[in-house]
């Protein structure tokens, strides 16, 4: 009688366990990057009763007839499946999709979550609601060195794009065949030079007779700001038989498929590849130019990689630093520590830091955040089966007391 009472004892505690476990789920059912938990139960030891018998003669073996002790908790499974993504809109919410866990440096330690609601400080530090930093790669001149040491994530206010001369630009399109002689086609650049200053590089061209000649004739003028250029050839060619650039053999047409205009802050190199000379409309534009003014930040974007791509008052666009993700052997393994944090622990095997996408990883998606992955259906239906586990057992030791009482009832 003494073991049911200290069996059903054993199965109250458990399914108060099991109780608060099921609580603890039901309570972060609405907690970004939570990880839901279940309870797992064992029997415990065993008194034997009688042991097992082998055949004998002509008798047959026993069994062992052993009495459990009761029940205890066999561990405590942390569940890592994928939550629900729900769209916020905040570019600092990032979700991983996928496995992978953030890496957070909280005081002298490195601790891991799944939770990816940031918000930059004023030291321009990607963090925690708790305040713990981000860890990742800083870029450096719009590089970024995954390979390097992995550090506090930064993007100090102000950050600015420094300016860049124009060194290489593009023009295509048609000049039409048929253009009568005399004809002039013009057209301009919006260029910077090595301050960030803008000026204008403005081009002319002019249909020049070539009756007799294998090619269509067009010569070029040049001019910055209004003052003429030197460019390093006076006339392009173009093929009256498939119509496209000459390049020679003509005397004056490019040698290649670029020309050079010698602007105040230095050569500029023009891409001429991909003009041509058919019948039909003119349709010759300025293309690209490699320069810019200075450019202050406005914002940022979150490639799949991790990668926060900054968004300059230029209109250029510079990778600025890179997210890591930690993976694990055994997720299982890792340790809560509060604030949607984890540990890791002798059983989870060391972090191993890379970018989103590689190695098995998980990719990333801004402006979401990974909702909690509690499945309230089953965690009600937890809360019934602890009740009524909890219930059965409390029956066992109302019941053994009972026997008890009728025993000690036997003297009167």
């Amino acid at each position: 009688m003494l073991r049911s009472l200290f069996s059903g004892i054993s199965g109250l505690k458990q399914h108060q366990t099991m109780m608060d476990v099921t609580g603890n789920n039901i309570a972060n059912v609405n907690t970004a990057g939570f990880k839901s938990s279940s309870t797992v139960f064992e029997d415990t030891l065993s008194q034997m009763v009688r042991a097992a018998g082998a055949p004998q003669g002509g008798n047959g073996g026993t069994n062992p007839a052993q009495v459990g002790l009761g029940v205890r908790l066999g561990g405590i499974a942390t569940n890592f499946g994928q939550g629900s993504a729900q769209s916020t809109g905040r570019s600092t919410d990032i979700m991983i999709q996928g496995d992978g866990f953030f890496g957070v440096r909280s005081g002298g330690e490195t601790l891991f979550t799944r939770n990816g609601s940031f918000s930059f400080d004023q030291d321009g530090r990607l963090v925690t609601n708790s305040g713990g930093v981000v860890q990742g790669w800083t870029a450096v001149d719009g590089a970024v060195n995954t390979n390097g040491a992995i550090g506090d994530i930064q993007l100090p206010t102000g950050t600015l794009l420094p300016p860049k001369a124009t060194g290489a630009a593009s023009l295509g399109g048609n000049l039409p065949a048929g253009a009568a002689d005399g004809t002039q086609i013009t057209g301009s650049y919006k260029m910077f030079d090595a301050q960030g200053k803008e000026h204008t590089l403005a081009y002319t061209l002019t249909k020049v007779d070539s009756t007799g000649l294998a090619n269509d004739r067009w010569t070029l003028a040049t001019t910055v700001d209004g003052t003429a250029a030197t460019a390093s050839t006076a006339a392009f060619e173009f093929s009256k038989a498939d119509g496209k650039l000459v390049t020679p053999p003509a005397t004056g047409t490019p040698a290649t498929q670029t020309f050079s205009v010698t602007a105040p802050w230095g050569d500029v190199n023009i891409d001429v590849a991909s003009v041509s000379s058919f019948g039909g409309e003119n349709t010759l534009a300025a293309g690209t130019q490699d320069g810019s003014s200075m450019g202050s930040l406005q914002a940022f974007t979150i490639s799949p990689d991790g990668t926060l791509v900054g968004v300059f008052s230029n209109g250029l666009k510079q990778p600025l630093a890179q997210l890591s993700l930690a993976s694990f052997n055994n997720p299982a393994g890792l340790e809560k520590v509060g604030g949607s944090m984890f540990r890791n622990s002798v059983n989870s095997g060391n972090p191993v830091m890379g970018t989103a996408g590689g190695a098995g990883r998980g990719t990333l998606q801004n402006n979401t955040l990974e909702m909690s992955n509690v499945d309230l259906a089953a965690e009600f239906t937890n809360l019934i089966v602890a009740q009524r586990g909890f219930q059965a057992n409390s029956k066992v030791i109302t019941t053994s007391d009972e026997i008890l009482n009728d025993l000690v009832n036997l003297k009167r």
